[in-house]
């Protein structure tokens, strides 16, 4: 389950969370900071211990892994190359233990008009984006042409040195379910996937942070030659940037920013305050499948749409089972929710499509009638449900758990699901459920705090479901020097280049092929042409 970002979720395969001047070699900010300003001197490289990083030869080569790898092929074929970035594992200790950090590079076509660098994150946190290049190229245009495009698996992710939980599940976002006595098992459960965690990768949790992340994309700009570095965040790829740009002021260039999450908001619990925007989302999708009522046969109105996705809910708590034979999964009203929420990223025909199919088999269920999986469903339903998504999930989790410290006692999320049940009683128990993190270890540095304006090119949703549009409305606050693309009545996590609104696609790519801003802040309509 990618928390926040739809973009992610495609490329992760996961059901569906960047900011931004003398440049300098190796910032103080390497050091634990704790609760010091950030604004600190630089240090060189050699006192820092971090030359050899940052000096580093990068050893370009074929992507493909293997004969299965369709990744490697595709990149291989794109022209794209690989290399393995050496990094500290503890940038306290830079002599001590390296890990590694998987890029790609699809190198500028447009050589003459050439920027340098365009680093992409797709959120998650986790998100994978090695294999990503080939598509951001085509999706850009010719703009997409005067950069390197750079993919980056974070530290812990896909081919970097991985982490891996071995969980029974592919993900930790559950909802805390009817009652007590299913929140209890929510409490042993996110319990057990932490000590599983911790027994697995006991030397690799401590460092696995947003923080180290920032610092391994300094390492790749200083590995890669580049004075400095463009960024195009999604989602939670909105928060590393913005790290990025607190801890490096001075080494990025251009920098997007799309669904941007408030740094202030930014822990382990960030998925409450998003009820409403949710809520909002599946009354629009309800009266989009009322029209569809003989594709999917929930309903004519949107009222008997929402009805039917109640009556599905309710079935949960006694028990769905979708699917026939081999290829069946029993459902509970701790999960149930979470599928509705991870199918409300977005309001395209697509996206929309393919919650109507899940909805459709779950009501079946519900009436006990047979509900065959069409591919699609059973592929979500493996990664949520099995260990086939272990690793993507471990990371995730290790990152939100890494940054920030999550309430201890299980009387806090109880009080809290009980006040959020009321007013939102799909949402609340999900949002505001217990997760791994209350059994994690305390993070080692305290979370970022923005100090340094960036000009950054921020673009929110009015109706995003993951990371609400004040939160880009906030961190637009925080940053005086960026600009604010606002995209009116969308039910969209995720816009540029992925929306199809040409307004958001233009605005974008103007500022990219020209390192100027908007003269002020825009509003593009959801269709905007």
């Amino acid at each position: 389950m990618t928390i926040l970002s739809s973009v992610a979720a495609r490329r992760a395969s996961a059901a569906g969370l960047a900011l931004t001047a003398c440049l300098t070699a190796a910032p103080a900010a390497f050091a634990s900071a704790g609760t010091a300003p950030m604004a600190q001197p630089a240090a060189a490289p050699s006192e820092a211990g971090l030359d050899r990083y940052y000096q580093q030869r990068l050893d370009w080569r074929s992507c493909i892994k293997g004969p299965d790898d369709t990744t490697g092929r595709d990149l291989e074929k794109a022209g794209a190359q690989c290399a393995d970035v050496t990094v500290p594992l503890d940038y306290a200790d830079p002599r001590g233990r390296t890990i590694t950090v998987a890029i790609s590079r699809l190198k500028a076509t447009d050589t003459r008009r050439r920027v340098g660098p365009l680093l992409i994150n797709f959120g998650g946190p986790g998100g994978p984006a090695l294999g990503d290049p080939p598509e951001m190229r085509k999706a850009m245009k010719d703009v997409g042409a005067r950069y390197d495009i750079i993919g980056m698996d974070p530290r812990s992710v896909g081919r970097s040195t991985p982490l891996d939980c071995n969980w029974p599940v592919g993900h930790s976002i559950y909802s805390a379910g009817a009652d007590r006595e299913s929140f209890d098992r929510q409490v042993a459960l996110h319990k057990d996937l932490a000590a599983k965690c911790r027994a697995a990768n006991a030397s690799l949790l401590p460092h696995i942070s947003t923080r180290n992340t920032a610092r391994d994309m300094d390492v790749i700009r200083g590995a890669l030659g580049e004075r400095k570095i463009s960024y195009l965040g999604y989602s939670y790829g909105t928060y590393l940037g913005t790290v990025y740009t607190q801890l490096f002021p001075g080494r990025y260039d251009r920098m997007v920013l799309d669904g941007a999450i408030d740094p202030r908001r930014y822990n382990p619990r960030l998925l409450r305050g998003v009820e409403k925007e949710n809520e909002q989302a599946l009354a629009d999708w309800a009266a989009w499948a009322a029209k569809r009522h003989d594709a999917y046969g929930l309903g004519r109105t949107r009222a008997q749409v929402l009805a039917t996705v109640d009556r599905v809910v309710n079935a949960s708590a006694r028990g769905l089972t979708v699917g026939t034979g081999s290829d069946s999964f029993r459902l509970d009203a701790t999960q149930v929710p979470t599928l509705i929420f991870g199918a409300l990223s977005s309001d395209t025909d697509s996206a929309r499509a393919e919650f109507g199919d899940q909805v459709s088999t779950m009501a079946k269920a519900a009436d006990n009638r047979p509900a065959p999986l069409s591919p699609e469903f059973k592929k979500t339903l493996q990664e949520m449900l099995t260990s086939k998504n272990s690793q993507y999930g471990s990371a995730q989790t290790a990152i939100l758990c890494g940054d920030g410290a999550a309430p201890r006692d299980p009387e806090v999320y109880w009080r809290d699901i009980e006040r959020s049940r009321a007013a939102h009683p799909l949402f609340g128990p999900l949002t505001n459920n217990i997760g791994p993190c209350a059994f994690w270890d305390r993070p080692r540095e305290e979370p970022t705090r923005v100090q340094h304006d960036a000009a950054a090119l921020i673009v929110a949703a009015t109706g995003d479901t993951r990371t609400d549009y004040e939160g880009g409305r906030a961190l637009h606050g925080m940053l005086p020097g960026s600009k604010l693309i606002t995209v009116k009545g969308a039910n969209q996590h995720g816009v540029y280049l992925e929306y199809g609104n040409a307004c958001v696609d233009r605005e974008v790519n103007a500022y990219l092929a020209t390192g100027e801003l908007p003269a002020g802040d825009r509003t593009c309509a959801k269709t905007s042409g």
